[in-house]
């Protein structure tokens, strides 16, 4: 299973906001450049990002983008279900009365422990940990990479 491209380019627009947490606002603009995603289609994701309340925006000249929370308090989850609703691969999982076989299908059953699996990984990591993570990837032996 996939996950879409719009729940991976909204999880890297948040990393972005994340990086920049607690130094003001972020251009959509400077996200695009920096993860080379078209600005258009992050405006797309962000409004969804703002519906779901992980998201503010600041207006004006000098405005952005800026997490509506700290970063180790917003799950991957939360934004998976902001942009993409269910993990459950098949509709049957979230809604069992769909199928009159629910009760003899093993296969939704194996369908049930994949969704169970992703939602324990997504719901135990935060963009704080991807901050983390992203940090120590630009630190290469102990050296920080400077990009110009």
């Amino acid at each position: 299973m996939k996950v879409s491209t719009r729940v991976r380019y909204g999880v890297r627009l948040m990393l972005e906001l994340a990086l920049d947490y607690g130094s003001g606002q972020t251009r959509l603009r400077d996200i695009a450049e920096r993860q080379e995603v078209s600005e258009k289609y992050l405006e797309h994701l962000v409004a969804a990002l703002k519906a779901a309340g992980l998201v503010r925006g600041v207006r004006g000249r000098h405005g952005g983008y800026l997490l509506a929370r700290p970063p180790s308090e917003i799950k991957l989850n939360d934004i998976h279900t902001a942009l993409a609703g269910s993990l459950a691969p098949v509709e049957c999982v979230d809604d069992p009365e769909i199928c009159n076989r629910e009760k003899l299908c093993v296969a939704r059953d194996v369908w049930c422990e994949v969704t169970d699996a992703m939602k324990k990984v997504l719901e135990s990591t935060t963009l704080q940990d991807l901050v983390d993570r992203q940090r120590a990837k630009l630190n290469v032996d102990g050296q920080s990479m400077y990009y110009i």
